[in-house]
């Protein structure tokens, strides 16, 4: 199935289950934060899962190859990247599985209900502020910056939907992790499970994946660091596994 494209829009293959998806690389592309969140975040047979801030819908569409959540929804601000989505799910034939829903992370809780979800999963602008944005209207600025909605906003509104024992998936940077940790527990999404991201052996940190779960006890697994580069254009093994080479 071929679908219309518009004006600078792309097909990329997603190397799960046949699955390809729409972009537009004038806007904005998915990148290996989405990919090794979807690879983190675990979804139990007959769960409901909902990704705020889709984009062009990456992680709902990886999460329903790699899991056997029952249904994926996807929640988006901005139109173009909620339509892309959209159309998407259509040309992967997934509109029984994966719903798009065009709206605000702030406004999450209301949309939906509270304690609505089993999963939630979250990756959200990592920037603090607007510095250094020359455009902040900007797709890029949006999905980069937090331009509209902040840290805590994504933290306040996951509590609301997770149900009782839910968990919240997030990727995000090292350099926010205190303030990540302290939210999360602020918020009763208690953190029990986190992994940070290597681009190379010798080189710091600048991913980490986390996990919370809703009202759980005091107690956080560190899994074993996950390196991405063993040397320039060639992946560890375990980031092939994670995409599906």
């Amino acid at each position: 199935m071929n679908p219309d494209l518009k004006e600078n829009e792309r097909l990329d293959s997603l190397q799960r289950n046949g699955y390809q998806i729409i972009q537009n690389p004038e806007k904005f592309c998915f990148g290996m934060d989405a990919v090794l969140l979807s690879g983190f975040a675990k979804a139990k047979e007959g769960d409901r899962v909902l990704d705020m801030g889709t984009g062009t819908g990456i992680i709902p569409i990886l999460m329903e190859a790699k899991t056997s959540a029952a249904e994926l929804v996807g929640l988006e601000i901005q139109p173009e990247s909620a339509d892309m989505a959209r159309r998407s799910v259509v040309l992967n034939k997934l509109e029984h599985k994966i719903q798009i829903v065009e709206g605000d992370i702030k406004e999450a809780a209301s949309i939906f209900g509270a304690a609505s979800f089993d999963v939630v999963t979250c990756n959200p602008p990592y920037m603090i502020g607007q510095h250094g944005i020359q455009n902040p209207d900007a797709p890029k600025a949006i999905a980069r910056h937090e331009v509209l909605c902040t840290l805590e906003d994504v933290i306040s509104q996951a509590a609301k939907l997770c149900k009782p024992g839910g968990h919240f998936y997030m990727v995000h940077r090292p350099f926010r992790l205190a303030e990540i940790i302290s939210l999360m527990v602020q918020y009763r999404l208690e953190p029990k499970r986190m992994q940070l991201v290597y681009p190379y052996v010798d080189k710091e940190p600048n991913m980490v994946l986390i996990e919370g779960v809703r009202g759980g006890k005091s107690r956080m697994t560190v899994e074993k660091p996950l390196i991405v580069y063993k040397e320039p254009g060639v992946y560890m093994p375990e980031i092939y596994e994670v995409y599906g080479y």
